[in-house]
């Protein structure tokens, strides 16, 4: 099986689904509503100071871009990502990891910028509007890792499997020369651990019935570099007997195996079975995308030939 390509070839600015144009208009019409209305920032965004009782801002901050750069780069991801991901998972599950990913991000945002304020006692960080659709992006980065690990990124030549890991380090970088980093950096790593959440244990397989990616290639360590997960395994299975209440091996006894013997899609081999499916899926799709851009270019074509 040949390898999909993440920029679609001819086909990249077309085959974006209807799911993603209508959450693209969301995006712009929030944009275009915070901008006619600047006092809507205050009942739309996170405002820790504000969340109670305005606590809706949980949900609709992910939906507010109060820049146009913001607005342009969270409506190109989402049809771009979308475009490879909606038609895998299904449309139902991509809204709802948006949702899911959206809300616990916000969640974690506002318990993180209250501990801040009482660390430092300054006020701007229970008073700054904080909004963007970058965190479910960082989520999406992480389905990509999921589903198409060694594809690799046109020019730079490095893998998708470190586009999540790349995403976070930059956003760390630039924020040692912005005194905005705490408007997107915490929505960022936030966003991208809960994408790696819900994956890894919540997602449900529509070809299993099954919950979850306990694939070794999918643990949380293979965010960093290999040397560093010796250090990385067990500070990650401590936060994930806080998180999810159990071991590894009680994770396998309750939820994939049965009678000792493991249930279909929870070990590795059926995780790399769903990642080819995934890849192939995917091949497919671009390959249809390519031969409607080519018939498109033969029918423009043969009409400029009968024009002449």
């Amino acid at each position: 099986m040949s390898t999909p390509s993440l920029s679609g070839g001819t086909g990249a600015f077309s085959g974006f689904t209807r799911l993603c144009k209508g959450l693209a208009v969301v995006l712009v019409g929030g944009h275009i509503v915070v901008q006619v209305l600047p006092q809507a920032v205050d009942y739309l965004a996170l405002i820790p100071a504000r969340t109670i009782p305005f606590g809706w801002n949980l949900i609709t901050a992910g939906y507010i871009e109060q820049s146009v750069y913001g607005v342009v780069a969270s409506t190109l991801g989402l049809l771009f990502l979308g475009k490879l991901l909606e038609p895998i998972w299904g449309s139902k599950e991509f809204l709802k990891f948006i949702f899911v990913v959206n809300f616990l991000t916000s969640v974690c945002v506002f318990i993180t910028a209250i501990a801040l304020y009482y660390v430092t006692r300054q006020e701007n960080y229970l008073y700054m509007p904080l909004s963007g659709f970058h965190g479910i992006l960082s989520g999406f980065l992480v389905g990509i890792k999921q589903i198409i690990p060694d594809q690799e990124l046109p020019l730079i030549k490095i893998k998708a499997k470190w586009l999540p890991s790349l995403s976070v380090l930059l956003s760390i970088a630039i924020s040692f020369f912005t005194a905005e980093s705490a408007t997107y950096l915490p929505t960022i790593i936030f966003g991208t651990y809960m994408g790696w959440i819900y994956l890894r244990y919540w997602q449900r397989k529509q070809e299993t019935k099954l919950k979850g990616d306990p694939s070794d290639d999918f643990a949380f360590s293979t965010f960093f570099p290999e040397f560093l997960r010796p250090i990385i395994d067990p500070i990650a299975t401590i936060f994930h007997r806080m998180l999810c209440g159990r071991s590894e091996d009680s994770t396998d006894a309750q939820g994939y195996t049965l009678g000792g013997a493991p249930l279909p899609g929870s070990d590795p081999i059926e995780a790399s079975r769903r990642r080819e499916r995934g890849a192939r899926a995917l091949e497919e799709r671009l390959a249809a995308d390519r031969l409607a851009a080519a018939r498109g270019a033969e029918e423009l074509e043969r009409d400029a030939s009968q024009n002449v």
